[in-house]
């Protein structure tokens, strides 16, 4: 059983995107532990860094707990936390195939007080977001759809300053290339993959939006760890004040099988 599980996820890595979650989900009775650190670049430098435990539950059901902890305000220090839980409701197999619609939910809280005219539950924002995700798989390569409703609480730390939004629809397309191993022969060889990322959102009150590209690159090692290196950047929008305009993007996690009864 251990074995089937881990060549299942060698076989599915391409779905392991870097910016966006897939509508699959991480084995059954599995936890996995991520450590992802990300920055952004241009003027002024500054950082986040996102410890991160995931639980399967069931081949329908999995949970993941963030932590938030940066010196975006001056000095590194805790920002706040989130919980994220996602529910498989559709899934068709076939050979080296496989079509999967997933709804997911998010609940996060944050200390920062930064007006936004984007709203990011991961670090910068307090707010609850839930969505539906679409992913098909087609060999070496996995394609996915995303569409969400993100909505701020607590923006009268802000003082009512007007850049800071309220509800954001939020959307993404992502695709993803198992480039290595050319010829599948066991678990233990390492994946390679890389992916392109689409992702965009709307503020609805006023029509504000953008949209950016975030290329990746990916390793999975003995299906178990995994090691991504991605970058997003704008090419087109007109929101002001966004912390994820242009970043980087370093994670490193490990995966623990059939630990859970």
């Amino acid at each position: 059983m251990l074995l089937l599980v881990m060549m299942t996820k060698s076989i599915y890595a391409q779905e392991l995107y870097v910016f966006t979650e897939p509508a699959s989900n991480m084995p059954a009775r599995s936890i996995g532990v991520r450590l992802t650190h990300e920055g952004t670049t241009g003027s002024q430098w500054s950082s986040r860094t996102i410890p991160e435990v995931m639980i399967g539950v069931n081949r329908k059901l999995m949970f993941h707990a963030q932590g938030f902890f940066s010196d975006m305000d001056g000095r590194y220090r805790v920002e706040g936390a989130s919980l994220y839980g996602k529910y498989r409701f559709y899934s068709v197999d076939g050979t080296r195939k496989h079509s999967r619609a997933a709804a997911f939910l998010r609940i996060s809280q944050s200390r920062r007080t930064f007006p936004s005219s984007d709203i990011n539950l991961e670090g910068d924002n307090s707010g609850t977001q839930g969505g539906l995700i679409f992913t098909q798989l087609l060999h070496k390569l996995a394609l996915s759809a995303n569409i969400s409703y993100t909505r701020a609480f607590g923006q009268n730390r802000y003082n009512g300053q007007m850049n800071s939004a309220d509800d954001m629809i939020g959307y993404s397309l992502s695709s993803g290339y198992l480039v290595l191993p050319v010829v599948y022969k066991n678990y233990s060889q390492p994946n390679f993959n890389v992916y392109f990322e689409v992702l965009g959102k709307t503020d609805p009150s006023d029509g504000k939006a953008y949209l950016d590209f975030a290329p990746a690159i990916q390793t999975v090692i003995n299906s178990r760890t995994r090691v991504d290196l991605g970058y997003r950047f704008q090419i087109a929008g007109n929101m002001c004040d966004r912390y994820l305009k242009n970043m980087y993007l370093a994670r490193v996690e490990f995966n623990f099988f059939n630990v859970l009864k």
